[in-house]
C-alpha cells in the first residue's frame, strides 16, 4: 500500500461516516502487506484505523449494527463524492487553464485538487472492486470506476519525469531534448522480441530497459528510476550542446558519446589497468543504440548493488560479464532470461548476483570484533577492491563459481562478554 493510499484511506475512514467495512478492510490490507509495521508511517496508520474501528465496535453496545447495507452505502458515497467534487469538470477546467498558456496559482490549485480527488476515488474503487465485483457489474458502477482510474496516470510515483505515465500536467515531457532522449531508449529492431505477456504500461511503448529487466530480472522500481536517470543524463548533455529544435528531435552522436564515456570511465580504466579488451572491440564503430544500452545496463547494475557500490571494480567485473552474456542473447530472435540470474524462484539479478557478494562482505564485517580484530583475520572493503584490481578475480568465472574461496565465509568468532 503506497503512502498516498495510506493517507487517502485514513482520510476517508476518519473524516466521514462510512461503514466500518472500509476501515476493517484497510487495516487487514495494511497488516498483510506490512505485518511488522516497518514502513514509514505504517504504525501510525494502523493505530489510527484501529482507533476508528474500536469506536464503531463500541456502538454495538447500544444495539446491533446493521451491516447488510454497508456495500450499498459505500457505492452511494462513491457517487456522492464524484458529484460533490465535480469530477467530470475537474480535468476540463485544468485543461482550459493550461491551454490558455497563463500558468497561475489557480492552475496549480486545480491540479492539486484533481490529484487528491482521484487518489481518494482510486482507494474507494480498489475496496469496492475487491469486495463487490458482481454487484458493481449489476449496477454499472464498474465502468465508472475504471474510467476514473484511467485518469490517475500522473499519480504514479516518479522523480522528475513521469515516463511511465506521460501527462499534460508536467511540461518537462514536451522539452525537445527530453523527447529526443526518450526516443533514444525505444525498442529498436536489433533487440530480440519480448514475450507477449511481459507487462508494459499502456501509456508508453517498450524500450531498452524493459528488455534488460526481462533478461536479468532487475526490480521494477530500479528500472523506473534508472530510466529517468538515463533520460536526464542524455537530455542534459543534448541541451549543453545547444542543438537547435527540430520537428522530431533526435539525440546527436556527441551527446551519447559524452554520456557513454563519463558513465563508463571507471570500467574503461579498469580494463586498461588489467590489460584486457573491453566488451567492445572498436569504440569508434560502436553504434549509438549499443552505447545507450551499455549505459542503461551499467546504471541498472549500480541501482541494485547495495553496499557492493563500495566495490566499484567489482561492478566493473559484473558489467563486463553481463554485457558478454547479453551479446549472446542479442543474437536470438526471442529474448531469453540470463543464466547468471535464473533461480528456482524466477529471474533475479539481486538474488543471484548481488546477494552472494553482500553476504560475504557482511559476514567479514560482522567478524571484525568491532574493529579490534587484527587486519589479517578478516577482509575489509580495501581487500575486496584489491582483489578485483587483479586478474585473479576472473577465477570467479560467470555465473559466480560459488565454490571459490572468495565466497567462503569466515568462522564466527566467539563473543566475549565483559562484565
Amino acid at each position: 500500500m503506497s503512502v498516498e493510499r495510506h493517507r487517502c484511506a485514513k482520510e476517508i475512514c476518519g473524516s466521514i461516516r462510512l461503514p466500518s467495512l472500509v476501515c476493517e478492510h484497510a487495516y487487514s490490507l495494511a497488516q498483510n502487506l506490512d505485518p511488522n509495521s516497518e514502513g514509514r508511517g505504517v504504525l501510525q496508520f494502523k493505530t489510527g484505523l484501529m482507533s476508528v474501528i474500536k469506536q464503531k465496535l463500541a456502538k454495538r453496545e447500544a444495539g446491533i449494527i446493521d451491516r447488510s447495507q454497508d456495500i450499498a452505502r459505500l457505492q452511494e458515497f462513491y457517487r456522492h463524492f464524484r458529484e460533490k467534487n465535480s469530477v467530470d469538470k475537474l480535468r476540463e477546467e485544468e485543461m482550459r487553464l493550461r491551454e490558455s498558456g497563463i500558468f497561475t496559482g489557480e492552475l496549480e490549485q486545480k491540479t492539486v485538487k484533481r490529484k487528491r480527488v482521484f487518489a481518494t476515488l482510486k482507494v474507494l474503487g480498489m475496496v469496492l472492486e475487491q469486495l463487490t465485483e458482481e454487484i458493481l457489474k449489476r449496477f454499472g458502477l464498474k465502468r465508472v470506476i475504471e474510467s476514473d482510474a484511467a485518469m490517475t496516470e500522473d499519480l504514479i510515483a516518479y522523480n522528475v519525469i513521469p515516463l511511465d505515465a506521460p501527462t499534460i500536467t508536467n511540461a518537462i515531457v514536451s522539452f525537445p531534448e527530453v523527447r529526443a532522449a526518450v526516443s533514444a531508449l525505444k525498442y529498436h529492431r536489433g533487440l530480440p522480441k519480448l514475450p507477449v505477456d511481459f507487462p508494459i504500461p499502456s501509456t508508453r511503448n517498450a524500450d531498452m530497459l524493459d528488455f534488460l529487466q526481462y533478461v536479468f530480472g532487475f526490480q521494477k522500481d530500479n528500472v523506473a528510476n534508472q530510466r529517468e536517470h538515463v533520460v536526464l543524463l542524455l537530455s542534459n548533455e543534448q541541451s549543453r550542446l545547444g542543438i537547435p529544435e527540430q520537428t522530431e528531435p533526435k539525440l546527436v552522436e556527441a551527446a551519447v558519446q559524452n554520456v557513454f564515456l563519463k558513465s563508463l570511465e571507471n570500467y574503461i580504466k579498469w580494463c586498461n589497468y588489467l590489460c584486457i579488451q573491453p566488451v567492445w572491440s572498436n569504440l569508434d564503430a560502436l553504434e549509438k543504440e549499443k552505447k545507450v544500452l551499455f549505459v542503461s545496463l551499467y546504471f541498472l547494475i549500480w541501482g541494485e548493488a547495495s553496499n557492493i557500490r563500495f566495490l566499484p571494480e567489482c561492478l566493473c567485473y559484473i558489467f563486463h560479464h553481463m554485457v558478454r552474456e547479453m551479446d549472446e542473447i542479442l543474437r536470438q530472435q526471442i529474448a531469453q532470461p540470463a543464466n547468471s540470474c535464473i533461480s528456482e524462484n524466477g529471474v533475479s539479478f539481486l538474488d543471484q548476483v548481488i546477494a552472494p557478494l553482500y553476504e560475504v562482505v557482511a559476514a567479514e564485517a560482522g567478524n571484525n570484533d568491532n574493529g579490534r580484530a587484527p587486519h589479517s583475520a578478516w577482509r575489509n572493503y580495501d581487500d575486496f577492491n584489491e582483489y578485483f584490481w587483479s586478474l585473479h578475480c576472473f577465477e570467479l568465472s560467470w555465473p559466480w563459481r560459488r565454490s571459490s574461496s572468495f565466497f567462503q565465509k569466515p568462522t564466527a568468532r566467539p563473543k566475549v562478554c565483559n562484565y
